[in-house]
């Protein structure tokens, strides 16, 4: 199994476009075309060793776009490459180069031990037996399976099942593991082992990340690089930071006082937003001044009791980005040939 080059992106779009074609009434006893656009000209390229979140409201077409990167649809126009192959024109090249986890599907058998799922793997993959144990050995450890491997995978909790999900993934080797929802349903305890295990992976550098998810928890504790579609086109590509100073979210300095102040302090760059407690707590956003100038200016003027810096949440952000209109094309609803690109209420394209 030959590595893609070092200098070479392991996943590239250019232009990734998926469209269905459904049925609507259009009169008593009429249906009409109409071509919903699922993925609307994606341009993506994600290097090796890279942590990557690609999120989205419901019907934004995450899940469509992974499905496009791991062969199980075909796209409608434009150029995808994964790991230097098509995905489906080479899928059986590519499963041996790829890991996927979806939350609501399941890789294992069903009727049988954890332990023999694992070895089934092996030989589906045909991958040498020093080599999976190895990778078996780090999995059962850092994931702390040894409690229910000899159990059938329909006795496992969700937690259990999805920790064995992720180990089958992983026993291959692969470049890339595509992670659909892999917390969701979760319990507190289950969801920290997870988190940990792909924050390890992750650091490790060697195999590259692509993360889709409602818990934006996950994407904070785990991706640098955040992007997010909406109506099939990215709407951000960058950092967690950028998308904050993007959309407006600042960090804030909560300052309690002994006293409270005859007048609110007028700081350069800290806009007062609100004073609580009556007048003994006073809540700034840092827009061009640091926490610490806040701060610096807080006690040049006042007795502080205590002071706290807020971070910004990103769900506030993200909420607020998909609030922003984003033009979509539409048109009327034309019988037979003719069709239009436009959002159908109802259909799945997430």
């Amino acid at each position: 199994m030959t590595a893609t080059p070092p200098d070479a992106p392991v996943i590239e779009t250019r232009d990734l476009r998926k469209e269905f074609v459904v049925r609507v009434r259009a009169g008593r006893f009429r249906r009409a075309k109409r071509v919903v656009g699922a993925v609307d000209g994606i341009d993506l390229t994600v290097r090796r060793g890279e942590m990557v979140g690609y999120i989205g409201p419901n019907g934004a077409g995450k899940s469509t776009t992974l499905k496009m990167l791991t062969g199980v649809l075909s796209p409608s126009s434009g150029r995808v490459r994964v790991c230097g192959l098509a995905p489906v024109a080479q899928r059986t090249r590519l499963a041996l180069r790829i890991g996927v986890v979806f939350g609501q599907r399941s890789q294992l058998w069903w009727d049988l031990p954890l332990r023999d799922s694992f070895d089934l793997l092996r030989h589906v993959y045909r991958v040498p037996a020093a080599e999976h144990a190895a990778r078996l050995r780090r999995c059962r450890a850092e994931l702390d399976l040894d409690g229910f491997l000899d159990v059938p995978v329909r006795q496992l909790s969700l937690g259990q099942r999805m920790r064995g999900e992720l180990t089958a993934a992983l026993l291959h080797g692969p470049e890339v593991l595509f992670l659909d929802e892999p917390t969701i349903g979760l319990d507190v305890v289950s969801r920290q082992a997870v988190r940990g295990f792909l924050a390890e992976l992750g650091a490790a550098g060697d195999t590259t990340l692509v993360l889709t998810t409602h818990d934006l928890a996950d994407i904070e504790r785990l991706c640098r690089r955040l992007v997010v579609i909406d109506h099939g086109r990215v709407v951000h590509d960058g950092s967690i930071e950028a998308l904050h100073t993007r959309y407006g979210s600042r960090r804030q300095v909560v300052a309690d006082l002994d006293e409270p102040l005859a007048e609110p302090p007028v700081l350069p760059g800290a806009p007062l937003l609100r004073t609580e407690a009556d007048g003994r707590r006073l809540v700034f956003a840092c827009e061009s001044a640091t926490a610490s100038d806040v701060v610096a200016g807080l006690a040049r003027v006042a007795a502080l009791r205590d002071i706290a810096i807020v971070e910004p949440d990103i769900e506030e952000v993200v909420a607020r980005l998909y609030r922003t209109p984003t033009p979509v094309d539409s048109g009327a609803v034309q019988e037979c040939s003719i069709t239009s690109t436009a959002k159908v209420p109802g259909a799945s394209a997430s």
